[in-house]
């Protein structure tokens, strides 16, 4: 979905597939983008997503479920249609849309999916939305000073990433785009490059954990 590489240009808009989206979104609107694996999700993801859509006054949240991450094994990454389903039992909080979108748009990287919705989607505002833990690592994907210079991006705290996050490579190039988080509720209106860091209560649950103790638990 996300990571290094020259960046490519957008997939062609015109495919039919391309106007399937899921989705229903009207000039106007404030919506998070929240892309990932969720492989698997868990209440991590949920409260950044519920943290991003309260503080920012947003209209939706689009939990955008990704194929394959192109840095691990397709072997360890569990089908889509399974990713999906428990996606849908975690983001149950109002505004929150499941969605398989780049799945739909033939999109494997986040460049091309946010220009695709933007050109869609002519006066819908659209926000990035990450935890702290990728912005730590958001210079290896595809495209990502273009993803900072295409929208504003939210990043919510997240535990043991709060430092490495805010000296990322992202967060020292960009350093002059960041606003405070009390213009949190006006971000999704500012022109890019804008970001804001909101700290908050730390979730602890985390997929890596997840899926370290499915496989000791497997091996026993």
């Amino acid at each position: 979905m996300w990571f290094a590489g020259p960046a490519r240009l957008v997939p062609e808009a015109g495919r039919p597939a391309a106007l399937r989206t899921g989705f229903v979104l009207k000039p106007g609107m404030c919506v998070g983008l929240y892309g990932g694996s969720f492989n698997p999700v868990h209440e991590g993801h949920a409260h950044v997503a519920e943290t991003a859509m309260a503080r920012l006054g947003l209209d939706q949240v689009i939990w955008m479920v990704s194929p394959q991450n192109p840095l691990k094994q397709k072997r360890d990454t569990a089908p889509l249609t399974e990713r999906l389903a428990a996606v849908r039992e975690v983001a149950k909080a109002r505004g929150m849309v499941v969605s398989d979108i780049e799945t739909r748009l033939g999109s494997q990287y986040t460049i091309d999916t946010v220009r695709l919705l933007k050109a869609r989607n002519p006066g819908v505002n659209f926000v990035w939305i990450m935890g702290a833990d990728s912005l730590k690592d958001f210079h290896r994907w595809r495209g990502w000073t273009q993803i900072m210079r295409e929208v504003p991006v939210a990043v919510v705290s997240r535990p043991w990433a709060a430092l490495k996050a805010r000296l990322s490579p992202t967060a020292r190039r960009f350093a002059h785009a960041r606003h405070s988080a009390r213009e949190a509720p006006i971000l999704a209106r500012l022109p890019a490059p804008a970001w804001v860091y909101l700290r908050g209560p730390f979730n602890y649950a985390s997929s890596t954990a997840i899926r370290d103790r499915a496989a000791r638990a497997r091996g026993t």
